[in-house]
């Protein structure tokens, strides 16, 4: 199987969303502080199973994602978020 060709537009719209990557990473995260926050039971499990996720991506320390693991405290990760956007 030989490499994909692609067309400039799609070379165009491949290269800004790998450019935009920390910014998607970081909309996601603010998302999931939302969903956290209302869900419950195995959702909400599920839910801190993505922000662990999110916050790999977004190169947050180990240390720091075992604490907010640990914890699991919304107020906590919704830190994070106020801390990577300013």
């Amino acid at each position: 199987m030989g490499e994909r060709e692609y067309t400039s537009y799609q070379k165009k719209i491949i290269r800004r969303y790998y450019d935009n990557q920390d910014g998607i990473g970081y909309q996601q995260l603010i998302e999931l502080v939302s969903e956290i926050y209302l869900a419950t039971g195995k959702k909400r499990d599920q839910l801190w199973k993505r922000a662990e996720t999110a916050l790999k991506k977004l190169e947050i320390g180990e240390k720091r994602i075992a604490h907010l693991m640990e914890k699991k405290d919304v107020e906590l990760l919704a830190n994070v978020v106020k801390e990577k956007s300013g």
